[in-house]
C-alpha cells in the first residue's frame, strides 16, 4: 500500500467534516469534497472519499464543478429531496 504524503486528520475534523458534508445539497457536497482533497495533495482523494463515505468519482465531479464554478450554468438550481431517478 502507497504511503499519503500528508498527515490524516485528527477525529474531531473527521466527524466536524462528516456533519458539514451532510447538510450540503449534492453538487456542495462534490465542491467541499474535491476542495478538501485538492487542498491534501497526492493520495487526498482516497482519503477523502473514505471519510466522507462518497466515491472518488463524486470527487472527480466535484474538481470538475470547481473548475467551472465561475461560470456555472446551474447556479441556484439545487434538486428537491426525493426528486431525481427513482430507486428499483
Amino acid at each position: 500500500m502507497a504511503r499519503a504524503t500528508f498527515e490524516r486528520f485528527d477525529e474531531l475534523v473527521e466527524t466536524q467534516m462528516r456533519n458539514v458534508f451532510e447538510t450540503l445539497s449534492e453538487k456542495d457536497q462534490r465542491r467541499f469534497a474535491a476542495l478538501q482533497a485538492r487542498q491534501l495533495g497526492h493520495g487526498g482523494m482516497g482519503y477523502v472519499a473514505e471519510v466522507l463515505g462518497c466515491s472518488t468519482k463524486t470527487i472527480r465531479r466535484g474538481i470538475d464543478d470547481l473548475e467551472l464554478l465561475p461560470d456555472d450554468p446551474a447556479a441556484g438550481r439545487i434538486r428537491r429531496c426525493g426528486a431525481g431517478r427513482k430507486k428499483r
